[in-house]
């Protein structure tokens, strides 16, 4: 099921409406979707270098749009929605598991959304609830939504301008690694700080 999905995203970057789908794939990605718009922005922005920052600046909008419908599901339907989506993305247990037990709140769900906007370490459908179940301030979730999901966007923007074609299959198959890596350091930074004190 999860391939023909991303087969059927792909294939939605040769339409002519494809910039309404990136718009509509990263607004539901941010809180019920799979498959992240990635999957649809690197296409689009080879077959059209001319657009690419304009797909970037689409692509983080909605993006963070759809955050805010994650943290409104998380914030005021938990039980009734964002659980059972959850549990069908399979996504339940590690939502559970990230669930602080103490400590600063604030500190904990900025990293996640830097992780998450940058990597999909963990995936940002997850975090954009947890941040409204936790009641985390909504002004503080759009301004690093903006700046995490802005700065992932922009930079394959940057690279997919630059490098073209010969990027892609980077992209496609290390830039992710890449990315998690720098993340997983981010998080254990944030660990070894906050149980060091």
């Amino acid at each position: 099921m999860l391939r023909r999905l991303y087969d059927w995203t792909l294939s939605l970057a040769a339409r002519n409406s494809a910039e309404y789908w990136l718009a509509f794939i990263a607004f539901i990605e941010s809180s019920v979707f799979l498959v992240p718009a990635d999957v649809l922005f690197v296409p689009m922005a080879i077959a059209r270098p001319d657009r690419t920052y304009r797909y970037a600046i689409i692509a983080t909008v909605a993006s963070v749009l759809g955050g805010v419908a994650g943290w409104m599901l998380g914030h005021f339907a938990y039980e009734a929605l964002a659980k059972p989506i959850l549990e069908f993305y399979g996504k339940l247990d590690d939502f559970e598991a990230l669930m602080p037990s103490g400590g600063s709140v604030t500190g904990f769900i900025l990293l996640m959304l830097v992780t998450s906007g940058l990597a999909h370490l963990p995936p940002i459908k997850v975090v954009t609830i947890l941040a409204g179940v936790l009641g985390f301030p909504l002004g503080w979730f759009i301004l690093s939504a903006v700046v995490a999901r802005g700065a992932r966007f922009l930079f394959l923007a940057w690279l997919l301008r630059r490098y073209g074609e010969p990027i892609r299959l980077f992209i496609e198959k290390r830039l992710g690694l890449l990315a998690a890596t720098a993340a997983g350091v981010l998080i254990l930074l944030y660990l070894f700080i906050h149980y060091l004190r």
